[in-house]
């Protein structure tokens, strides 16, 4: 398991300026087969292009892992070999995407014996860990996880924060939070209204408070959910700022690539 390093931006030439994207998408279900994300190799290709056209210059392949009931997807070998795959076959096609390992790691019960024992894929083989709970969980049991989680030296990100009950029930969920130890990805459906009004507004309330740490797809397929990310840039450059859009798409994506430290906006 070896971490990939990064290099160059991506360049979009418009008729009266230069629009520079190097765009890093920490969240995406990019792997063929494995969950409810892309359902085969043309998928994945397919998205990878919508990627590389919005442009995103890397990706790290986030599998669900440990759901319960469902897909699993720990660290193996088949997964290791997946990914060289998808490499070789970007490669082949000439997609100017850079693919790196991750998880999104539901934190059901026994998640801390195999993060200790290196079965949960981190981004990019970084301190940085994609986390997500049930959606009913209560705040203080999801506080309780993430301070383990960074007591093993980890860094938990939490994924789609806007979405779970007790965010949009409590003001200061994301203050709690972040005292954990962790760090806050919003979905970029949601910054649009995908998920419902309460998503919408607990999204931009993060966006608002510049509590947010990272914008990334959370995308599935090639049609719906897909991980296209220049649309949401805009939204976040014409509402915040280009700054804050840069901050959350470019800056800090690939510092948690990278294995860098993570510095508040």
């Amino acid at each position: 398991m070896q971490a990939i390093s990064i290099v160059g931006c991506i360049k979009r030439k418009d008729s009266l300026c230069i629009i520079i994207y190097c765009m890093y998408d920490i969240h995406c279900h990019l792997m063929p087969g494995v969950d409810d994300g892309a359902d085969n190799m043309e998928e994945t290709i397919q998205m990878a292009q919508l990627a590389a056209s919005g442009g995103t210059k890397g990706i790290a392949v986030t599998p669900h892992c440990r759901i319960p009931g469902s897909y699993q997807n720990l660290w193996s070998q088949r997964l290791e070999d997946t990914l060289s795959r998808m490499r070789s076959e970007l490669d082949r096609r000439g997609i100017p995407i850079i693919l790196f390992s991750g998880q999104e790691v539901f934190l059901a019960a026994g998640f801390l014996e195999l993060l200790k024992e290196q079965k949960l894929i981190t981004i990019n083989h970084s301190r940085y860990l994609l986390v997500e709970f049930d959606f009913y969980e209560s705040g203080a049991s999801a506080c309780q996880k993430l301070r383990q989680i960074a007591a093993e030296g980890y860094v938990p990100i939490v994924a789609h924060p806007e979405r779970y009950a007790f965010f949009a029930a409590h003001s200061d969920a994301e203050v709690h939070i972040k005292a954990a130890g962790a760090l806050l990805q919003v979905n970029k459906g949601s910054l649009k209204g995908s998920f419902g009004r309460t998503a919408f507004h607990t999204a931009h309330r993060l966006l608002d408070k510049r509590m947010a740490d990272f914008v990334a797809s959370d995308g599935h397929s090639p049609y719906v959910r897909t991980p296209f990310l220049r649309d949401v840039h805009e939204i976040i450059n014409e509402r915040y700022s280009a700054d804050y859009a840069d901050y959350l798409l470019k800056s800090n994506p690939s510092k948690v690539i990278e294995n860098d430290r993570i510095y508040q906006y």
